[in-house]
């Protein structure tokens, strides 16, 4: 691993310099105060494995034939992508490039089925798990993490958790603390106001061993130095888990030096709102390539109950040959076309619902 230490006057002006000196993968190490501004440490993974990979063994194919590790282990849609001519792949090209994904990450996805390089080039996976650690959500404003806080503590409660704490440290919204109040009262969550870090350790200290704890944040430019030291004293003081939320529809080149930011603030995973309402996913994909952050779930409707969906390589390789934002048409001979919609369930969540959508949570 290459290490690197750099001093600048802010935080920022640091991050900056670790990228410059060691490239958009680097990863902050860490960070202090000194005489005159910050010290930064950053590394970046470059060692090679110690041994060389063993030559994967031929599987025998009944008829004597071998097939290749490769064919062997690709499943049967991934093989019918490779053998599919190349109007195929100029089809895919062409939606890659109508969702604004940069060029060289476009190549690179091209390499193979979109599934498969999807999944090589991209991480996904779920959200930490509650409880030993808080949850922090952060994000440029207007994100919508209000809202996916409000989904993540309903979610907790509604599969048989005990009602989490959240802590609002959002105090420039006065929306955003009536909004977290009418859903902690519903869910029989305590809601404590943190005007600064301090605070917000003070009601996690007196949270029950275990206990889960969410925080919502205000929205935040990273590239601010005040901005950035007031998150990275709150992350640094609770101990918190960091996923980054933010809006689909983004430019490709500003959502990743957004994600860039916001990684080195110490943002492991990415939510990405508005799924419902945003044709092209390129700012997504490139935030998330490019600040390896791990793409976890996405918010795709402003309805409480409905929650966050889990994303996948086939998910998003679908939506993005898909072009659209609109689920796929249900076929006039479906026998589910004919079916009636499902009955809400009738909670006091539900009943909520139409405060957030008139009120608008931070979307």
């Amino acid at each position: 691993m290459r290490v690197r230490v750099v001093h600048a006057r802010t935080m920022p002006e640091a991050m900056r310099m670790l990228t410059e000196e060691l490239g958009p993968n680097a990863v902050l190490l860490s960070s202090r105060r000194v005489a005159g501004g910050f010290q930064a440490t950053g590394g970046l993974e470059t060692d090679p494995p110690e041994e060389p990979l063993s030559p994967a063994l031929p599987i025998s194919a009944p008829g004597g034939f071998d097939l290749g590790p490769t064919e062997a282990e690709l499943p049967r849609r991934a093989m019918r992508e490779l053998s599919a001519g190349p109007g195929q792949k100029d089809g895919e090209a062409a939606a890659l490039g109508f969702h604004g994904i940069p060029e060289e990450l476009r190549t690179r996805l091209l390499g193979g089925p979109l599934e498969a390089m999807l999944s090589a080039t991209l991480r996904f996976g779920r959200l930490p798990e509650l409880g030993s650690r808080p949850l922090l959500l952060a994000g440029p404003p207007g994100a919508g993490k209000t809202l996916t806080t409000m989904k993540l503590a309903a979610r907790h409660v509604l599969g048989g958790g005990e009602p989490p704490l959240i802590v609002n440290t959002d105090q420039q919204r006065p929306g955003a603390a009536e909004q977290l109040t009418g859903v902690a009262e519903l869910l029989k969550a305590h809601l404590a106001q943190a005007r600064n870090p301090a605070a917000a350790l003070q009601a996690i200290a007196l949270r029950p061993p275990g206990g889960a704890v969410l925080i919502d944040t205000s929205g935040m430019d990273p590239f601010d130095a005040d901005q950035a030291r007031l998150l990275l004293t709150l992350i640094a003081t609770t101990r918190a888990n960091v996923a980054l939320v933010m809006p689909c529809g983004l430019d490709p080149a500003e959502a990743s030096e957004l994600g860039r930011a916001f990684r080195a603030l110490g943002a492991t995973h990415l939510v990405p709102t508005r799924l419902e309402a945003t044709r092209r996913l390129g700012g997504i994909i490139s935030a998330a390539a490019a600040a390896d952050l791990v793409l976890s779930e996405g918010g795709a409707s402003n309805l409480i109950t409905e929650g966050l969906m889990a994303l996948s390589p086939d998910w998003l390789a679908e939506r993005l040959r898909r072009q659209t934002h609109a689920p796929p048409r249900a076929s006039p001979s479906s026998p589910t076309s004919a079916a009636k919609p499902e009955e809400p369930r009738q909670n006091g969540l539900l009943r909520f619902e139409a405060v957030t959508q008139n009120g608008d949570p931070d979307r």
